[in-house]
């Protein structure tokens, strides 16, 4: 395996092939500091489980504001100032992403295609 390490001396990122300027030093699969490298990524995986769920329950918090407000059981204008703009940001962003053309109903289309 090839590695990059940082100024500590400590693997923060392995490649099966030699990246030129990136991972550069050979290390031998069985080394013992590319074990407490799997080792230590291995402890970081439910945070990023854990930062994937807060991006999905956001968009599920979205989804129940505006199911509220289109119901009328809350008014938008009730909700903390600071919570509109950022709701507001949102879907701004949500709609200059849905008017690129980068979702394609058709599944053979090569386009990107982002759940939003």
């Amino acid at each position: 395996m090839f590695v990059k390490r940082n100024a500590n001396a400590e693997i923060v990122l392995i490649s099966k092939e030699h990246i030129p300027g990136v991972a550069e030093e050979y290390v031998e699969v069985e080394s013992q500091a590319l074990a407490d490298f799997m080792q230590n990524t291995k402890k970081h995986l439910p945070v990023v489980e854990f930062q994937k769920s807060d991006q999905d329950l956001i968009r599920v918090l979205e989804d129940v504001i505006d199911l509220l407000t289109a119901k009328g059981i809350i008014q938008f204008t009730d909700l903390p100032q600071a919570a509109q703009q950022k709701l507001l940001s949102r879907q701004d962003i949500r709609h200059r992403i849905a008017t690129l053309d980068l979702v394609s109903d058709n599944p053979d289309d090569e386009t990107v295609n982002l759940a939003l």
